[in-house]
């Protein structure tokens, strides 16, 4: 059986993966959720960079800490054996986007609003939606895509090295 290329194979290409995928997120899901809630001007996008390194500390965080754990237990209640590569990577991106925005709906309003209150448990439902809509579509189209991108091109690379043969 051939492995699969567009996943990490070890834990080295795994941060690499989590990086990748984090950067992006956290660089686009931020400032267009900012903008959404603020106005889309430079005054908005240059406060949204100063809380950007912040966010993404909390974002590797949470998906290495409650995110990871929490699917790695849910995915095998689903999945089945014959589950190509695609249905797993669509299920595992919703329950990973699921916990994360839900996670990130309250903790990122304390972040930018700079300060621990209520406000975004009595937002929740109004925020929340919105937050996971924006975060789904940018990590199933761009940032899980080019992550499965270098890895397969690293993959490449490392079997050109050894003489293996890719079709």
């Amino acid at each position: 059986m051939k492995a699969e290329t567009r996943l990490p194979r070890n834990a080295k290409e795994g941060i690499l993966f989590l990086l990748i995928i984090s950067i992006i997120s956290v660089n686009t899901i931020a400032p267009i959720i900012m903008g959404l809630e603020r106005g889309f001007s430079k005054e908005v996008y240059m406060d949204t960079l100063k809380i950007i390194p912040f966010m993404w500390v909390i974002v590797v965080l949470l998906v290495r800490l409650v995110a990871g754990p929490v699917v790695g237990k849910i995915m095998p209640k689903f999945v089945g054996q014959t589950d190509g590569f695609n249905a797993r990577v669509l299920l595992n991106t919703l329950l990973n986007v699921t916990v994360l925005s839900m996670l990130l709906s309250i903790i990122g309003s304390w972040v930018g609003m700079g300060e621990i209150s209520l406000e975004p448990f009595k937002n929740f439902l109004h925020i929340w939606p919105r937050n996971f809509a924006i975060a789904f579509w940018i990590e199933l189209l761009v940032a899980q895509p080019i992550a499965r991108y270098v890895m397969k091109r690293i993959h490449l690379k490392q079997d050109q090295q050894r003489g293996i043969a890719h079709s």
